[in-house]
C-alpha cells in the first residue's frame, strides 16, 4: 500500500507549475515568442559577474576538497563569511553559530517548522501566502490557520489574526516582500505584530517562533527598506535562499538563522540539525555554499525588474485592469475580471496568456503574474491583456 498523502502531493503538480508545463508544451506549437507565460517566478536577470568569477576561481581548487562533505550544518568559513555579512548589512551580531546552510528557501522553511512543530499545533500565515507553507505545515502534523488578506493594503489584518491566536499557536509565517502581492511590511506593521506576539506569549506562557521566509529581501523598489526583523522580534527564525537575490534558483542553496536571543536558542538549533538529518536536508550543495561566500555582499541589478513592474502596470492599469502597484519582489497582484479567478485564468490561456489563479494563494478573485521576464514579452502580451479586457466588456 502507498502512501496515499505523498500520493497526492506526488500526482497532482502545484497550479504554478501545471502551467508552465503547459506552456513549455503550447510553445512548441505556436512558437516561442507567442506564448506569454507569465507562470513562473524564474528570475530572468542573469547572476552577478562575481558568481562565474567565484565559480571559475572555486574550479581550479583541488576537487577532493571542493567536492568532498562539509559538517551537516555547512562549512564553518561559509558560514562565519555570512555572518559577519548580515551583520554589515542589518546591524545584528550574528556568528558562524548561528547559521544553517540549506537547500534553498524551500528547505530552511520546511526544516524549520519541523524543528519546532508537534503535532495539533497551529502555524499562521497571511493571505495571500506562498501555497507550499501549507503542505509542509501538514507534513509536520500541525494546523495551518489563514490570516484573511487585507486586500487595501496588503498589510496585516490584526483583528482577523489575533482571534486565531491561541495556546495552540506555535508559529506564524511571513514573507515580505511578498509573494504575490509584492507588497513589503512597513516597521509599523513589523513592530504592531512583534508587539502582540510578545503579549499573547507572555499570556499563554510559550513560545511562538515567528519563521521568516525572506528571497525576495534585497528586491525592493522606490528606495524602500524591509525591517529586519530579529531587531524587532527576540523569537525569530531567518530563511534565506540567493535563488532570487544572485538569480541562482536552481542551485538551491539558502540557510537558516537561529538568533541567540531565541528561548532556547541552542535546543531549537539542535532541533533544527535534527530536521535537517531526519528529512535528509544535510550538507549543503558544497559548491555553491563556497560560492555564495564569495558573493556574500552581492545582488544582481534588480533596475530590470523595475522597469518590467511599471511596464506591466501601467499597462494594464491604462486598460481597465485593478493592480496592486509592488513594493518589491516581481509579482502583479491583478484582480479577476469575473469572481472566479481560474475560469479567467482559463481564458487568459485562450489568448496564450499564462497567468496564475489567487485561490491556492488564499485569496480568491486575483491572479499572480510573474513580470521576471523579458521586456519584450510583457510589451507583445499587451494587446492581448487588451482583448481579453474587451471580451468581459
Amino acid at each position: 500500500m502507498l502512501n496515499e498523502k505523498m500520493y497526492g502531493l506526488g500526482s497532482k503538480s502545484s497550479v504554478i507549475r501545471e502551467l508552465f508545463a503547459y506552456g513549455l508544451e503550447r510553445k512548441k506549437l505556436v512558437g516561442e515568442d507567442k506564448v506569454y507565460d507569465f507562470s513562473l517566478g524564474n528570475p530572468s536577470i542573469p547572476a552577478p559577474p562575481q558568481v562565474k568569477q567565484a565559480l571559475l576561481e572555486l574550479l581550479e581548487e583541488p576537487a577532493e576538497a571542493l567536492h568532498g562533505y562539509t559538517p551537516a550544518s555547512g562549512d564553518p568559513e561559509v558560514r562565519k563569511i555570512l555572518a559577519e555579512s548580515v551583520n554589515r548589512r542589518f546591524g545584528t551580531h550574528f556568528t558562524a553559530e548561528n547559521f544553517y546552510m540549506t537547500v534553498g528557501a524551500a528547505a530552511s522553511l520546511n526544516i524549520s517548522i519541523h524543528a519546532v512543530a508537534n503535532p495539533g499545533d497551529d502555524f499562521i500565515v497571511f493571505a495571500p501566502f506562498f501555497p507550499e507553507y501549507k503542505v509542509w505545515v501538514e507534513n509536520a502534523e500541525a494546523n495551518l490557520l489563514v490570516t484573511p488578506a487585507d486586500t487595501e493594503s496588503f498589510q496585516i489584518d490584526f483583528e482577523a489574526f489575533e482571534r486565531l491566536l491561541s495556546p495552540r499557536t506555535k508559529g506564524i509565517i511571513i514573507n515580505s516582500p511578498n509573494n504575490p502581492s509584492g507588497a513589503v511590511y512597513s516597521e509599523a506593521t513589523i513592530q504592531k505584530l512583534a508587539k502582540l506576539l510578545k503579549q499573547k506569549q507572555e499570556e499563554y506562557g510559550t513560545s511562538i517562533y515567528l519563521i521568516t521566509d525572506e528571497p525576495y529581501r534585497e528586491i525592493v523598489y522606490d528606495g524602500l527598506t524591509v525591517p529586519y526583523v530579529t531587531q524587532y522580534y527576540e523569537n525569530t527564525i531567518v530563511c534565506y535562499s540567493y535563488s532570487k537575490s544572485l538569480s541562482l534558483p536552481g542551485e538551491r542553496i539558502g540557510y537558516i538563522i537561529v538568533p541567540d536571543e531565541l528561548t532556547d536558542s541552542g535546543r531549537v538549533m539542535a532541533a533544527v540539525a535534527g530536521a535537517g538529518r531526519a528529512l535528509g536536508y544535510v550538507c549543503a550543495p558544497v559548491l555553491f555554499q563556497r560560492a555564495v561566500a564569495r558573493c556574500a555582499d552581492v545582488t544582481g541589478d534588480i533596475s530590470a525588474y523595475a522597469r518590467n513592474r511599471d511596464l506591466l502596470y501601467n499597462g494594464l492599469t491604462k486598460l481597465g485592469y485593478e493592480c496592486v502597484r509592488p513594493q518589491g519582489a516581481f509579482y502583479l497582484f491583478v484582480k479577476s475580471l469575473e469572481p472566479d479567478a481560474n475560469a479567467f485564468s482559463e481564458k487568459a490561456k485562450q489568448h496564450d496568456v499564462l497567468v496564475v489563479p489567487s485561490d491556492s494563494f488564499g485569496c480568491t478573485g486575483y491572479v499572480r503574474i510573474s513580470y521576471c521576464v523579458s521586456e519584450k514579452t510583457i510589451v507583445d502580451s499587451l494587446p492581448a491583456f487588451a482583448e481579453i479586457m474587451r471580451e468581459y466588456q
